[in-house]
């Protein structure tokens, strides 16, 4: 008799646990943002002058990126920051204790904590990126609850400020189709697991930077015919003290083309005429590209941002 009952009761937990996954299942797939979509209908207001950033995240991010997005944007455009080696949002939230690299990532004039720089309420754009890989962060690192925490935090130290997801890539040697994944990683992770939860949490619009689909547009470009000097992806990448590749860090010529997305984004603005001699974050002259090759690159930053609802910007 016992053994019987005990069948049953495993019987009735195993179909218990089945139940709660498949609903589980069913609520990822589910979750199209349909809810809050609403949020995005309205205009999105534009900025009409230079603009306080504050950039959440890790070396996808770094410091050069926001410095050369500084010198684009041109006087008056302040930024601060927080990083760490390859922190997820949860680590951030949890302070600086939690975040591995803190001391060393932030050994900047620009970094403040990222908890006081949202209080204070001085920056009007907030921008935020999850760790790579992603697929790992919301299995593991609670990314869909710590992502509407930021939200909800910066939509009530500044109500008029805007928050943005900076969507980012994965690495070269990832067994999957690495341009294949980019568009797919979008609707699969990026919108249902950020961007939706996000909106839903700061009770308004979470607007995209979309990095990762302007990198893939211009692979595309450039290793279907080249774009001057730029053929393959690899070249968008840097170096190991090897000479191997990094697979997941940008050079300059990535990293010039990340800010020009941020500026796209961030100021509504076509980044066609930008300059494309910049310096990095210690004042070193970063790497320029030919300017048949700036151009180029702004227009397809440009094209990819504007046909992008969820970055607000109008075609």
């Amino acid at each position: 008799m016992r053994y019987l009952v005990a069948l049953v009761l495993a019987a009735v937990l195993l179909a218990v646990i089945w139940f709660a996954a498949g609903w589980w299942r069913g609520k990822a797939v589910a979750d199209t943002g349909a809810d809050v979509q609403v949020l995005y209908q309205a205009p999105r207001a534009l900025p009409e002058g230079p603009l306080r950033v504050y950039h959440l995240g890790h070396s996808l991010v770094g410091r050069d990126m926001p410095a050369m997005l500084a010198q684009m944007a041109g006087q008056g455009h302040d930024y601060a920051l927080q990083l760490g080696w390859g922190a997820a949002l949860s680590e951030h939230w949890r302070g600086p204790e939690a975040v591995n690299g803190y001391a060393q990532e932030n050994a900047t004039p620009h970094h403040r904590e990222a908890h006081e720089a949202l209080e204070s309420g001085a920056y009007d754009a907030f921008v935020m990126t999850e760790m790579v890989g992603l697929k790992d962060a919301i299995a593991y690192k609670d990314s869909r609850n710590a992502v509407g925490k930021w939200a909800a935090e910066a939509a009530a130290r500044n109500p008029q400020g805007q928050i943005f997801l900076y969507e980012s890539w994965h690495p070269l040697d990832d067994p999957q189709d690495w341009l294949a994944r980019l568009p797919e990683d979008l609707e699969t992770m990026w919108k249902p697991d950020l961007l939706w939860p996000a909106a839903r949490a700061a009770g308004k619009p979470v607007w995209l930077i979309p990095a990762g689909q302007v990198m893939a547009a211009v692979v595309r470009e450039a290793e279907a015919g080249g774009i001057a000097e730029l053929t393959a992806r690899e070249q968008l990448f840097a170096r190991n003290p090897d000479g191997s590749l990094d697979t997941i860090h940008l050079n300059d010529l990535g990293t010039y083309i990340v800010a020009l997305t941020h500026y796209a984004v961030l100021y509504g603005r076509s980044p066609v005429g930008l300059p494309a001699a910049l310096a990095k974050a210690d004042g070193s002259p970063a790497q320029a590209p030919s300017p048949e090759l700036a151009r180029r690159l702004q227009d397809i930053v440009w094209q990819v941002v504007r046909a992008q609802p969820l970055t607000g910007i109008a075609p």
